[in-house]
Formats: structure tokens, sequence, C-alpha cells
């Protein structure tokens, strides 16, 4: 990306802060040595127009800027006018079909509608501004992939891809940037593969490569750029949600959350709850589960301050409404579904959540809506009535909170060292239990890591007065030359036929390619045998004791429901039997596995059993007079729940 000089007068435009400034700046460094599209992660209420304005203005190429609604649209193309600029509007919405300058911005929809205005335009940057939007494969097969899925909105995928392709035809290596405060997708995780502090985060197949600048939302809060959000979570009533199951596409069917909310006998609790909560606050936001739901929770709330808004309102009628609330005319905005990106109200200090949110972003992108700074604003009530378990401030777990007693563990990977997060539990300082997979560390095979080569390459960079003859393409000198996550697993599920470890939710080994047999399949196949044995485990018990000749062993019993049981025997005496003993045991059995812990005793495994996780189902099969146990199933997914059911056809 070709980039103006930075000898302009900075008094001449608008002051952005330390991060905004580093956000450009690691952006520029990225895409002087990479074609690799890439995102910055910046929290609701941060200035994300400002960053975008400030790339546009250094760009020597020509920028279109695309974003979902009008509203942010309009946004954007402010912020680039305070720089004395000017700037097209491509967006049917604002009325304006404008494509000649060379900053654009545009409505997704409408620039798609009219590509034939894009053919020959010759843009060296593309923005995406909430591009956690954007469904995106980096073979570009996006129809296909949202429809075999049934992931993300096939048309916002489409539209996105037929925009990059049209550009890519007349500048092959055109830059993507994408901004967002949630940088994963329902269903999908993180939508970019890297993170430029050094670990992977996303699939291998993620359209956006690089996550090249994230500011974490504690830190705008520590550092004053934020208010405060202080939760409350409904305790006296609420909703309960917890037997909801989503749709395929990951989210909840209306006539299943109107199953729960509509004539609910909370609702009148939980409104006068808020009302009371909200007694001196300024502006509340109410975020219903459905129109009907909506409607309810309007009539339970003063009609002189309050308004209702969902996707069926009008637009003059919608716009009037949300003016008299950003007026404070009214102090109660009842929505459903339809304010979570682009609306900007400052004031608003009491956000009410009385929905489920399907994944952390949406409940993120609620949330946002009250972060903004407002003159006497002392921080804002997030108030929870529906038990959502996702928490604000650990964003980069992307799964839900697996009980309500997981929090964010360090877990440091035995083979690079790197330091993972992942939900967990622990006692003291020792991580007793964790849920990881993978290690996310990221190894490099030259130069520094890719933070520190991000930040020597943009203080390079901007020490250079006259950029005009720089290539926007290729290599810089700073580039790293291969990037390659950590191979470590801390779960896993072995390959039968070349001993690769896979990933537990694997149909094909990744090193031969042969198909992984099914654990159902492993399950009925034992049962057909006459001298196998296959247990539903219900409990594990380690005793320290001695075998038939004397000799101390640690003896592990499996127990089912019907009180079969199957042993293994393991010595721990000496370092050779330890090391066996944590390589063919402990490494399926810990439940923070990579945490290092090997007993040195067959008394202090028994001691210390609380650390190890039982097997699903155990497949034994009978050696002479004994059982042997040869299979053990964990993280088991089937559909059969017992050992018994595993052998009926069906």
């Amino acid at each position: 990306m070709p980039l103006m000089s930075r000898s302009r007068s900075a008094n001449a435009f608008p002051q952005l802060r330390p991060y905004q400034t580093q956000a450009v700046d690691n952006v520029i460094a990225h895409f002087r040595g990479s074609d690799d599209p890439a995102v910055v992660v910046l929290p609701t209420g941060s200035g994300k127009s400002l960053v975008i304005a400030e790339l546009a203005r250094r760009a020597r190429g020509r920028v279109l800027v695309l974003a979902h609604v009008r509203e942010l649209v309009e946004q954007n193309h402010a912020k680039y006018l305070a720089y004395g600029r000017e700037a097209d509007i491509f967006s049917a919405g604002l009325g304006r079909k404008e494509s000649g300058r060379q900053v654009v911005f545009g409505s997704v929809q409408s620039v798609v509608n009219g590509l034939s205005d894009f053919a020959t335009g010759d843009f060296t940057l593309l923005v995406i501004d909430e591009c956690h939007r954007v469904s995106l494969t980096r073979d570009s097969k996006v129809e296909h992939h949202a429809t075999v899925s049934g992931k993300g909105d096939r048309r916002t995928a489409s539209t996105y891809e037929k925009v990059i392709a049209r550009l890519r035809e007349v500048r092959p290596n055109l830059k993507v940037l994408g901004l967002t405060a949630t940088p994963y997708r329902l269903g999908e995780g993180f939508l970019y593969h890297r993170h430029y502090h050094g670990m992977v985060k996303g699939p291998e197949d993620a359209f956006f490569r690089d996550c090249v600048f994230e500011q974490p939302l504690r830190v705008m809060v520590r550092q004053g750029y934020l208010a405060e959000p202080r939760r409350i979570d409904g305790a006296l009533a609420f909703y309960d949600f917890s037997r909801l199951t989503p749709q395929r596409n990951g989210q909840f069917a209306e006539r299943d959350l109107d199953g729960v909310v509509r004539g609910n006998r909370a609702t009148p609790q939980i409104i006068h709850d808020v009302i009371e909560r909200a007694r001196d606050r300024e502006g509340v936001m109410i975020f219903a589960a459905t129109v009907a739901h909506a409607e309810e929770v309007l009539g339970l709330l003063p009609p002189e301050d309050s308004a209702l808004v969902t996707g069926a309102t009008p637009g003059p009628e919608r716009e009037r409404l949300i003016a008299a609330f950003k007026a404070r005319e009214l102090k109660y905005l009842v929505n459903v579904a339809v304010l979570t990106t682009g609306f900007d109200a400052p004031h608003v200090d009491v956000i009410a959540i009385l929905r489920p949110t399907e994944s952390v972003g949406l409940y993120q992108q609620i949330v946002g809506r009250g972060l903004r700074l407002s003159p006497g604003k002392r921080d804002c009530l997030i108030l929870d009535y529906a038990g959502n378990p996702w928490e604000l401030y650990a964003p980069e777990i992307a799964q839900a909170r697996p009980d309500g007693e997981s929090e964010p563990v360090q877990v440091e990977c035995p083979e690079c060292g790197f330091a993972n997060t992942f939900w967990g539990k622990r006692d003291g300082d020792f991580v007793i239990e964790h849920h990881g997979r993978r290690c996310q560390g990221l190894l490099f095979t030259r130069g520094q890591s890719p933070a520190l080569s991000i930040r020597a390459q943009s203080h390079a960079q901007s020490e250079r007065s006259n950029l005009a003859g720089e290539s926007d393409a290729g290599a810089g000198s700073g580039a790293v030359e291969s990037r390659h996550q950590c191979t470590f697993r801390f779960r896993f599920k072995v390959c039968e036929q070349c001993g690769g470890e896979n990933d537990i939710a694997a149909r094909a080994c990744g090193h031969c390619g042969e198909r992984l047999v099914d654990p159902d399949d492993k399950l009925r196949d034992a049962l057909k045998l006459r001298h196998a044995k296959v247990l539903r485990v219900s409990g594990m018990q380690l005793e320290a004791t001695t075998n038939g000749r004397g000799v101390p062993r640690l003896k592990v019993t499996y127990h089912d429901e019907d009180g079969e049981t199957l042993n293994e025997w393991f010595g721990l005496e000496t370092p050779a039997q330890q090391h066996v003993f944590a390589r063919v045991f402990l490494r399926q059995h810990l439940r923070a596995p990579g945490s290092g812990w090997r007993p040195g005793s067959a008394e202090e495994a028994a001691a210390e059993a609380g650390r190890l996780r039982a097997p699903d189902f155990v497949i034994g099969r009978k050696s002479g007079r004994h059982w042997r146990v040869e299979e053990k199933l964990f993280d088991y997914v089937g559909r059969y729940r017992t050992a018994d059911t595993a052998g009926a056809e069906g």
C-alpha cells in the first residue's frame, strides 16, 4: 500500500490516541511485507472510524471502505472529511452513488449491485468495517462454504466475495483489511489464523491471515477511554433458556424463544428491577428476545419515557425514535436485534439483556452499546436476566465457559514453552484442569517475534520522508520467512494406521490421510467379539497395592453402572516405569494435560487422583485368564450413552 509522507503539519488532522497510531503503523508495516489479508481488533467505542480515516489519508493508491449499514458508511465518511479531504459515497440508502475519487465509502449491497462502476477502479486497499459479519475462506469458495456448513449469512458472504473478486481482476495484490471489535464468528471461532503476539487463533484456511493489532477492552477501561462495565446477574427474577437448542446456523428459533418468554411471570419482576436500578441513570437499552416479548416489555415501562425499535419499524419512524432517545427525551429504548452495531448513544449507562446471546461476539456487541464515555457517566450497569455464560474480559476464548467455576488459565506448552490461555480451574496457583486441545504457539524459523518485527518495521518506515517510489507489493526487509503452529496437542485422537496425533474432532488423519475410525464403530465392533468387554465408565479408582508376587503396583479400576470392572496395573518404582506411565496413561488422563506432573510412586498417584479424568468408555479383551484394557474412549460425543445401546442396530 503506497503511503503519503507524514511531513504535513499534524495540527491539520484529528489527533489519534496512542493505540490508534500503533494500529495504523502496524497495518502499514504488515502490508509493506505481505499481501495477506489482515485484521485490526478494537473494542466498540475505541474509534475505528478514525483509524480508517488515517489509513485512507496516508494511502497513495485508491481506497474502498465497505460497511453493511448506511449509518457506518456515513460515520466513516464524516471522520475522513474531518481531515479536510473529499471522498465519494456509494450507498443507495444515502442517495449517492459516486465512485470517482481516490477514497470511496460504500455500503456493500450497493457496491455489489453496481460492480460495473468499479470495473477499472484500480483500488489498492479494501477496508471492511465490522468484518466479523463476513464469512470467507482462504480459497474464496464462499457460497459453497456457506451453503454446505450452514454457517453464516450466505448473502453477506457472497456479496463481499464478489467485490473482492472484481477488485482483484484489476489489482491481483489488493490489500484487504478488516476491522472489528469481535473477531470471531458463531460456530466458526476466530476469523483470522495468526496473532501478532505470536500465537495461532483461527483455522488454517481462514481468509484473514493475520491480526496485526488488538487493543484489549480491559486496557481501554483502565486507561479511561471507555466506561467500566459493571455486570449484575438477575438473581430473584430471570429467564431459563438452558433447555433451548440452537438451530444449524447456531441461532435460537424465535418460536423457541417465545416459548420461554411469552407470558412469563418473571417479566414484570424483571422490568420492575430494571426501573429501580436505573432510577438515577440516564439511558437504558433493553434487548428483548422476540418482537412479542419486546411489546410486552414496552407495556410495563413508563409510556412517556419509552419506545420500541424492531426490524419492522419504518425507517423514518426509527430515525425519529432514535433521535429522541439520543436527545434524552426518552429514557428507555427496547429493541430486538437491530441496535447491536452502528448505534452510538454515549449517554447509555444501563444495558438490560433479556435474551440469550448465542456467541461471545453478540454479547460484546450488546454490552459495547453502553461503554462510550459521556460527561458525568461513572460506569455502565450490565443487567443480565438470561444467564449468559460469556466472559466480557476474556474474548480470546471463543468457546462458552464450560461451567460457572471455570476461569481463564495459562497453560505452558511442554514443547515450545508458549503460554496458552484456556478455560480451566486452579487450586491456588496450580492449574488442576483445562479444556485446551492444541498449543496456540506460533513458531518462527527466522527473524524476530511478530510483535517486535512489526514495531521495528513500522519505526523504520515512518522515518522515510518520501515513499512515492516505494512498491506496495512484495516482502519487506524485516519479513518473517516462515511461521507455523506448534504441533503439540494436549488432547488428541491417535490414527491407527500411522500413529499420528489428530484433533479429537478430526475425521481423517492429518498425517497420512486415512479415515479415522468412528468411536461408535469401535464400540459396535467390540461388542460383536466373543472375548471383548465394553464398559460405560461411571467411576475410576486408583489404589497403591501389590501384585500377585508382592511387587508394589498402582492399580487402576474402571467401574460401570452394573458393577462390571476392568483393571490396569502400573509400576512406578523406577524412572523408566514413571516415563512409561506418563506416556501411556497420564498423557490421556490428566485433567490438565501438559502440566508436567509425574508421580514418583503409586502412593502419590493414588493421593492425587483428583488430577485425573476417567474415560467415557473402556474396551477390554480377554487374554488368557485375565482381561486386558485394549482401548479407552475420551471426549465421546457419539449417539450411544450406554454400553448396551452401542450394540443395538439403528
